[in-house]
């Protein structure tokens, strides 16, 4: 039996709690048992807005610009998931552009998840989302898919 673990990063050290328990639960897992890891960054496909004195306008992110920031995060993601390539997963860097909530259901559908594995709060990172929400509606929306919600060290409401 395979597990395929998605586990959505926003690119903050608070967004990444989950990595440990992933590493954890690869080690109580027989050996025989292969280990696959989505690390997901959804980026946000919306208007940013620029300033000039007083005026403020939305302008759409270039096609140049969308992609440094997917090598950015496949960058950023390749470096997280070394730790767990050490411990013996096949991990794969995957950027999607959209609402993160239904890329990340969308990706573990696609993939035939046996787990989402999440942090309850991330400070945004460069996608632009805080991870308390994006739980929250992940939780809502992945009906079919197991999900672990793991609490960011330090964090207190």
């Amino acid at each position: 039996m395979d597990e395929k673990i998605v586990v959505p990063l926003d690119g903050s050290k608070i967004g990444e709690a989950a990595l440990p328990y992933v590493e954890d639960l690869m080690s109580k897992l027989s050996p025989e048992v292969k280990v696959e890891v989505v690390l997901l960054q959804v980026l946000s496909a919306s208007p940013h807005a620029v300033t000039a004195g007083e005026a403020a306008v939305q302008v759409p992110y270039t096609a140049e610009e969308m992609k440094q920031h997917r090598e950015k995060a496949i960058k950023y993601l390749d470096e997280v998931g070394e730790a767990l390539r050490s411990k013996g997963a096949a991990v794969t860097a995957k950027v999607a552009v959209g609402f993160p909530p239904e890329e990340i259901v969308r990706t573990a559908e696609e993939i035939n998840a046996n787990l989402i594995a999440i942090s309850t709060h991330g400070l945004s990172g460069s996608s632009g989302w805080a991870f308390g929400s994006v739980t929250d509606k992940v939780a809502r929306r992945a009906t079919r898919i197991p999900i672990t919600i793991v609490k960011a060290p330090g964090y207190r409401r």
